[in-house]
C-alpha cells in the first residue's frame, strides 16, 4: 500500500487511492496511513494557498485526514476522482477555519494587526474612545462577513473586486454586503448616540 504513486498512469493512481479509500470505509489504519503518505504533501499545498500560516494548515490537515476516516464510505468513484474528491474536504476545511478564525477575531490588516488595535490611539480624547467603542460594539453586531468586509473597505482602502476574489464571492453579493451592513452599522450608531 506504500510508495509513490504513478504519476505516469492517472487511472491506476485513481484505483490505487480509491481502494485505500474503500479500505478506509472499513476502518483500516495502515490504509489511513499509507493514504496520508500517499496525498499529504499535495493536500498540504491545497490548503496553504487558502490558509498560509504552516501551524495552521498542518492542523488543517489533520482535520481533513479525520475527516477522511469519518466519511470514507460516502465516496463514490462514480462520483469523481478521489484526489478530487480529497482536494475539496482540504479546500473546505481551510476555509471553515479561516471563517472561525475571522469570526472571533476580525479581519486582520496586511501588516498582522488586529483592526481593533488600530483604533486605539493613547492620546485620544474621552469623546473619541466612547465612539470609538460604540463603533466597535456596532460592528460586533453586523454578521461576521459583513463586519470583516466593511473594515477591509474602509480601514483598508480594499475595493469590492478584491473582498469578491478574497471571499471568492461575486462582486455584487460584496456590494449588498457592504450596503447592509453599513446601514446596520449607522442605525446603530444612531441609537448609541
Amino acid at each position: 500500500m506504500r510508495g509513490d504513486l504513478p504519476a505516469d498512469d492517472p487511472a491506476r493512481t485513481d484505483a490505487a487511492l480509491a481502494g485505500l479509500i474503500a479500505t478506509i470505509a472499513r476502518h483500516d489504519e495502515a490504509a489511513l496511513r499509507a493514504l496520508y503518505d500517499r496525498t499529504a504533501p499535495k493536500l498540504l499545498g491545497v490548503i496553504l494557498r487558502i490558509q498560509p500560516d504552516r501551524g495552521a494548515a498542518e492542523d488543517v490537515l489533520q482535520d481533513v485526514f479525520l475527516r477522511v476516516w469519518q466519511n470514507a464510505a460516502s465516496y463514490s468513484p462514480a462520483a469523481g476522482r478521489p484526489l478530487a474528491w480529497l482536494c475539496a474536504i482540504a479546500r473546505n476545511r481551510a476555509i471553515d477555519g479561516l471563517r472561525r478564525r475571522r469570526e472571533v477575531q476580525g479581519p486582520i490588516t496586511e501588516d498582522g494587526e488586529d483592526w481593533v488595535e488600530r483604533l486605539a490611539d493613547p492620546h485620544d480624547s474621552e469623546g473619541t474612545i466612547l465612539g470609538r467603542n460604540a463603533l466597535q460594539a456596532c460592528l460586533g453586531r453586523l454578521e461576521a462577513l459583513h463586519r470583516d468586509c466593511i473594515v477591509l473597505a474602509y480601514c483598508e482602502g480594499q475595493s469590492r473586486e478584491d473582498l469578491a476574489l478574497r471571499y471568492d464571492r461575486p462582486v455584487s453579493t460584496i456590494k449588498t454586503w457592504l450596503h447592509r451592513g453599513l446601514a446596520t452599522l449607522r442605525g446603530c450608531l444612531d441609537a448609541a448616540a
